[in-house]
């Protein structure tokens, strides 16, 4: 009898302890995805500060009259940023695939820290002459590079540390901090426009400032990463051997390549059109003020951030499938009417309300692009395969959208962007409706 006490009496502490367990797991998983998205939140501040910026740092680098042709040879070397994104891709999802998801991360974060620090210190045209623009690029190609890392390596890495029951909600805080850097970018801006600095100032040396700070907040996110745990996938997956090649493993996946690019194409070149592009849009066609154009565009980055956990949330009810299909039918369909009415417009309410509409499209996209792909790969060439063909294709598409649109502006066909625009999300769309429903038919726990 008293045994039987005894054994009755140990259920209760046995259960207290595995809700300890349960507790300190959660709190260790929490930890590690609030680290890797506030790193992640620093690398695309870094980045975006340049596309924030370049109004008024674009006549220190080309010089001319005609504010356009300035602006598309600011986005030609905004664009030159991605096109060594696939570079950066492969080259940091092999690190992360061969040595670990937590040295990947330091080493990205810790060269956007030198090409903020370029950018900073790079003296105007005026100065070096053409050497300018060649050290502008160079700046460029180097956060490229890291950024090409970041994504896929930082994708692998907050799908991994999440449960299952709430990956799609957890994976949702990379856009949620990558929109973020895009807002803090802005919020820079702002308080340089109207409280500490005056419109030349700006134009003469204040456009440095922002560069300055990057570089400071990436040496913080670098210290944080230091702390990160490594994933537990990632552990059992060193467990079973030494992974070969990753391009040679990638070459066993050529489904599952094919589909990021195409699931990728059309998201990525509405991401940059309501994002980088939109703010020379509001500024240039639209015609609203500095100020206006700054409001605007943070304005409808905050209403974008606030979408991604709740449709991350929602995918892990419905699943990722319905989500694309939506953005995908509501691109096609909604886009070209969208940018019509956003070109019609002189009210920054309207343009405002414009857009965010938009977002609520293409929060179909961004909250889960990163859970889908990480979920089509087993872990052994998961950064891999989520970082190298989507950078592949954000530099095909999500970088030149910016250009593409400037170019059709320059020649004066801007409509024409509209119709690209639907193009891309149509084939996107195609892609979506054929493909597997990765939650319910995931590849996450095989180390194979």
């Amino acid at each position: 009898m008293h045994a039987v006490q005894q054994r009755a009496a140990a259920v209760p502490a046995l259960t207290v302890e595995d809700e300890r367990l349960d507790l300190a797991d959660v709190r260790r998983r929490l930890r590690a995805i609030f680290i890797g998205s506030i790193g992640n939140l620093v690398e695309w501040y870094d980045f975006y500060a340049y596309a924030a910026f370049a109004l008024y740092f674009a006549g220190a680098f080309f010089p001319g009259q005609d504010q356009v042709v300035q602006q598309l040879n600011a986005a030609l070397l905004f664009a030159l940023g991605f096109l060594i994104r696939p570079v950066g891709g492969w080259l940091f999802g092999h690190l992360a695939d061969h040595y670990g998801r937590r040295n990947a991360l330091m080493l990205s974060v810790l060269l956007m820290c030198f090409g903020s620090l370029m950018i900073a210190v790079t003296p105007t045209y005026a100065s070096i002459g053409v050497a300018a623009p060649i050290l502008l690029g160079l700046a460029r190609m180097v956060q490229g590079l890291s950024l090409g890392g970041e994504y896929g390596t930082s994708a692998t890495y907050l799908s991994e540390v999440a449960d299952a029951k709430h990956r799609g909600f957890y994976s949702s805080f990379q856009y949620v901090t990558l929109i973020g850097g895009q807002l803090c970018a802005l919020l820079v801006l702002m308080l340089l426009q109207q409280v500490f600095l005056t419109g030349d100032q700006l134009r003469a040396w204040g456009w440095r400032i922002p560069f300055v700070i990057g570089a400071l907040l990436a040496v913080i996110a670098l210290a944080m990463r230091r702390n990160l745990h490594e994933t537990d996938d990632f552990v059992a997956a060193a467990r079973t051997g030494r992974s070969e090649s990753s391009i040679k493993a990638l070459r066993r996946y050529p489904k599952e390549v094919l589909l990021v690019v195409g699931l990728t194409m059309g998201g990525t070149t509405a991401f940059y059109t309501y994002t980088t592009y939109m703010q020379k849009f509001l500024k240039l066609s639209v015609g609203l003020s500095d100020n206006q154009t700054t409001l605007v565009t943070a304005g409808s980055l905050v209403f974008a951030l606030i979408l991604q956990p709740i449709y991350g949330a929602l995918s892990d009810r419905i699943g990722r499938r319905p989500l694309l299909i939506w953005f995908g039918a509501a691109g096609t369909v909604g886009t070209i009417p969208l940018l019509y009415a956003l070109q019609s417009t002189r009210s920054a309410m309207v343009a405002f309300l414009l857009i965010a509409t938009a977002w609520l499209i293409v929060a179909g996209y961004t909250s889960i692009n990163a859970v889908v792909k990480a979920e089509l790969f087993p872990t052994k060439v998961r950064a891999t395969g989520v970082g190298l063909p989507y950078a592949v294709t954000v530099s095909v598409f999500g970088g030149t959208a910016e250009s593409i649109a400037l170019w059709f502006k320059s020649i004066g066909h801007e409509t024409w962007f509209y119709y690209y625009l639907t193009a891309v999300i149509a084939t996107s769309l195609l892609v979506y409706v054929t493909m597997r429903d990765t939650k319910r038919e995931s590849a996450m726990g095989r180390h194979e």
